[in-house]
């Protein structure tokens, strides 16, 4: 072969390796299928940061709203990040829907706690509502306060419309009056945990603490029914107790109507989401930044009476739910019967770097199994046998 082949080769070489590189280089962020715990790169190259975060699904676009964690701290030093996806796997920044305030007199300034941040649309005002669980700066987690925002846009900007305690001088629905009127009162208790004190607490001892500033308010969720109604659900009570409460039409504040659920069970972390006229609620126990094993409850209506069942994890690790805690859970649209677990690894000494578990939410005998996945993708939601079963209790 002479020099000049050699040379018009050796280049076409290049050129193809070149091609082939750029090729690899712009398909990496390409994902075709999810990989729980693994780094997740949005389109521009960098690791998702949406923390204890929620989907909405508005026309057409998923829209996954999280916490932005810094490197050293949890504290919120940025504020709510908002990214959008047409398939679940590929996600766009749209960069921060809601900023932490620059105010020291703001609820959310620099340095507040903003958690579990959670949005849903009201098609009546046209407006996104954003709930999140709010803390104070410099004040640990005393505040238990919830805050809300509003948006004309999905992605943003919200603004803090207001927050606080929730339901005060309201007692629950399902709070019988020999509760409400009892004059057991904390101060009778020297320590907290022993056996009569869980019992007092059961009979909603914190509750009547807490009746006239409000109650607490700390990790939760949102939810919005086929009828249209939406529910805040949070821990409370000192953690020790989960409340549903109804929201008002414009999805702006709490209409009253609220029950207990799981007196002193000790949950937090709900994701709730509907199947077949069946309403499911995954929690985790309180543990820190630590861990445990899930919760799973069922109810026919959803202000209940709740079932609470067995951890709905099965295989390895299912006991520290695959080292994860649940957030929310996400309805495939398209495809029916189809849910996505969706949970976070939290990693306290680097926040930022904390990892996201999403599994798919299979049934047995009418109720919900998560299973570990390495790696998996949309289809196995056609290739499983639907389950219609009815829950029993």
């Amino acid at each position: 072969m002479n020099y000049k082949k050699c040379l018009l080769l050796a280049l076409t070489l290049v050129l193809l390796s070149s091609y082939g590189k750029s090729q690899s280089a712009n398909s990496q962020n390409k994902y075709t299928s999810f990989s729980p715990g693994e780094i997740w790169k949005d389109d521009r190259g960098v690791h998702i940061n949406a923390h204890g975060g929620g989907i909405l699904y508005h026309e057409g676009t998923y829209y996954w709203f999280g916490e932005h964690k810094g490197e050293r701290s949890n504290a919120a030093l940025v504020g709510v990040t908002c990214y959008s996806s047409t398939d679940l796997y590929n996600w766009k920044s749209e960069g921060i829907a809601l900023s932490v305030s620059e105010n020291p007199e703001s609820p959310i300034v620099k340095g507040s706690t903003i958690e579990r941040p959670k949005v849903i649309y009201n098609a009546k005002t046209g407006k996104f509502v954003m709930y999140f669980h709010l803390e104070l700066k410099g004040r640990g987690y005393e505040a238990a306060h919830v805050a809300v925002a509003v948006s004309d846009q999905v992605t943003g900007p919200y603004n803090l419309v207001k927050s606080g305690r929730v339901n005060a001088g309201v007692w629950p629905m399902n709070m019988t009056e020999e509760q409400r009127t009892s004059t057991v009162q904390p101060s009778e208790f020297e320590q907290w945990w022993t056996p009569e004190w869980m019992a007092a607490l059961k009979e909603g001892l914190l509750l009547r603490r807490d009746f006239e500033g409000g109650q607490m308010s700390r990790d939760m969720t949102l939810f919005v029914d086929d009828d249209g109604k939406a529910y805040h659900i949070y821990a409370s009570e000192e953690n020790l107790t989960l409340h549903i409460a109804e929201l008002t039409d414009d999805f702006l504040g709490h209409t009253g109507n609220y029950v207990r659920v799981e007196p002193g069970g000790h949950n937090e972390a709900p994701a709730v989401f509907k199947k077949g006229g069946q309403y499911f609620m995954i929690t985790s126990g309180c543990t820190g930044w630590a861990p445990n094993a899930a919760r799973l409850l069922t109810a026919d209506h959803i202000m209940g009476p709740w079932t609470l069942h067995p951890n709905p994890a099965r295989g390895e690790d299912a006991g520290l739910t695959f080292h994860s805690q649940s957030t929310f859970i996400i309805p495939v649209q398209g495809k029916k019967d189809a849910f996505i677990f969706m949970a976070d690894r939290w990693r306290p000494d680097n926040p930022i770097d904390g990892r996201y578990i999403w599994l798919p939410v299979l049934f047995e005998n009418g109720l919900p199994v998560l299973t570990w996945f390495n790696e998996w993708n949309l289809n196995i939601f056609d290739e499983i046998n639907p389950d219609s079963n009815t829950p029993k209790g």
